[in-house]
């Protein structure tokens, strides 16, 4: 992982070049006031009142200049207003001029990220750029904010050669001894007999990749207890329903939700919130063989209950709600699953808003508000109890996908779910994507992080504050 602490740091007068900062609305009031070099300098490099627009400006010597970047609202920066310079501006040490940078500090450090773990060649030759913050106290907040974005960036775009269950355990490991946790893993017979529909999935899987429930506890056991819960599926081919070419591209990836739910663990003990965290990290591959669950088979599951089998490709949902399962038996205040779980919820919101369902009315509106302070942005959808019907089975209590209609998936996946949640128990199931498709300032193509931000605040907000 990339060293972030020497990339933001406490302000104390040291040299550095300066980052002007304009919005539209004061853009022709700012350009006229300064002198003509700078005026020259803006107009050569057809710098225009839009977002990320940025140009270097002469000083008075040969070596000295400054630079201007085009922000939305200089009163009100956001996590990416500076990010596009962090990766374009040449190495050095850069202030904001007149303000701090907040928010942007986050993005100035995700900005200079890289996976380069498989390049033999072409790594990038640019050193780091520093900048700097007169608020030093928030630097230690921020650069854990970062490190554990970094975290689940490498995790899921690491190759799932070398990101199978085995890997996702060996994660949580280093985490559990770096906060002094405990780690439980549980695989074989007790997988086999405790959590039936994990083993059905992870079953067909080669040898080194068998399936496991992986679980780490932590905190005082009187603070409120708290359960993640992270779909770890580190390859899926679809099973025997299995996927095109094209949809098995990224599936390196359907195990962001154990990524994430890592990465607020170490987030969550590193900031030593007053709760008992029990994260659970159902972890298989889907895979082929003479081993592998068939359609029409029917699962028996933690609860008791049964699933007949419509699908082997909608199989984050079985291993999720053994997870669940697990969780609820302790009782937990909250219960929080994270999970890339169904294609419909991109059609619905694309790939940057997660797709958020809740059972409890102020935890909803607690996360809502979090990821729009963050920046880090949801969408609540309903669980919409008349579709709980397209779940029926003729032969076993439910089916695990439903049939006939290509209507409402992501609803019906979070309706599935919702069966193995206790009474009583505040739950929120967040359907995310983790991947980028295209470059953002601050957000590279490839692993995404998503909810991550958003959950630590409401988290912070319920019960640090």
């Amino acid at each position: 992982m990339t060293d972030l602490s020497s990339l933001l740091q406490a302000d104390r007068g040291q040299s550095a070049r300066t980052i002007h900062l304009v919005d539209p609305k004061g853009f022709d009031a700012w350009l006229s006031g300064q002198p003509p070099r700078a005026r020259a300098a803006a107009a050569a490099q057809k710098l225009k009142p839009t977002g990320y627009a940025s140009a270097i400006l002469p000083g008075d010597g040969p070596e000295d200049w400054s630079v201007v970047t085009v922000v939305a609202n200089v009163d009100k920066l956001s996590p990416w207003c500076l990010a596009k310079l962090a990766e374009t501006l040449p190495e050095g040490t850069y202030r904001v001029e007149g303000r701090e940078p907040g928010p942007s500090g986050y993005g100035w450090l995700t900005a200079q990220y890289r996976f380069d773990k498989y390049k033999t060649s072409d790594k990038p030759a640019t050193g780091p750029r520093v900048l700097l913050t007169g608020e030093a106290a928030s630097i230690p907040e921020t650069l854990r904010l970062a490190e554990a974005t970094f975290l689940l960036r490498d995790m899921v775009n690491t190759g799932a050669d070398d990101m199978g269950p085995a890997q996702l355990e060996s994660v949580a490991e280093t985490l559990a001894k770096k906060h002094g946790a405990k780690l439980t893993v549980t695989r074989g017979d007790g997988i086999e007999k405790g959590y039936p529909m994990i083993h059905a999935v992870g079953k067909a899987a080669g040898k080194g990749r068998e399936p496991r429930l992986i679980e780490i506890e932590w905190g005082d056991e009187s603070h409120p207890r708290v359960a993640l819960v992270g779909k770890g599926v580190c390859f899926d081919s679809g099973g025997l329903d299995i996927k095109p070419a094209s949809g098995m591209r990224l599936m390196k990836k359907d195990m962001g939700g154990a990524a994430t739910v890592l990465a607020l663990a170490d987030l969550i003990m590193g900031g030593k919130l007053p709760v008992r965290l029990h994260m659970l990290v159902p972890a298989v591959e889907n895979s082929v063989s003479g081993e592998a669950f068939r359609p029409g088979d029917v699962l028996r599951t933690r609860k008791g209950l049964t699933v007949e089998n419509s699908n082997t490709d909608a199989e984050g949902r079985l291993i999720l709600g053994d997870a669940i399962v697990k969780a609820g038996e302790a009782n937990p205040e909250l219960l929080l699953d994270f999970a890339t779980l169904t294609g419909a919820a991109r059609v619905a919101l694309g790939a940057d808003l997660t797709g958020l369902f809740a059972n409890d009315e102020a935890l909803a509106t607690d996360l809502l508000a979090a990821a729009n302070s963050e920046a880090d942005p949801a969408w609540r959808m309903p669980l919409w109890d008349p579709y709980d019907e397209m779940l029926k089975s003729d032969v076993a209590d439910m089916v695990n996908a439903a049939e006939g209609t290509p209507f409402g998936g992501a609803i019906t996946a979070a309706l599935f779910l919702r069966r193995f949640v206790p009474e009583g128990i505040a739950w929120a199931h967040h359907d995310i994507f983790c991947w980028r498709q295209a470059n953002k300032p601050g957000r590279p193509k490839g692993a995404d992080a998503v909810s991550v931000r958003a959950t630590y605040k409401m988290l912070k907000d319920r019960y640090a504050n």
